[in-house]
């Protein structure tokens, strides 16, 4: 499927795409820390919420999208830890 914009129209479609896949990479790296930590979904989401890990995420993705699942989920326990988290 191609896409052919010009101008404004076309910041807005790569913005909109690329909030999806920050959406959709936010949601699976909270899944599997839900899943790492052996928390519900809404437990980690809370968690991350609350410890800056979701900001992070969304802050870093080009970054954090580059590894893989498994570093990614160290990271954020990493950064929740060092913002109060109790989670290692």
């Amino acid at each position: 499927m191609y896409i052919f914009v010009v101008g404004e129209a076309a910041t807005l479609v790569t913005t909109n795409m690329n909030n999806s896949n920050i959406i959709r990479y936010t949601i699976a790296c909270i899944h599997e820390f839900a899943k790492r930590h052996l928390l519900t979904y809404r437990e980690a989401f809370n968690y991350l919420d609350r410890f800056k890990g979701v900001a992070f995420i969304t802050e870093h993705y080009e970054a954090e999208h580059l590894l893989s699942l498994d570093e990614a989920v160290d990271d954020l326990t990493q950064v929740c830890h060092n913002n109060g988290g109790g989670i290692q």
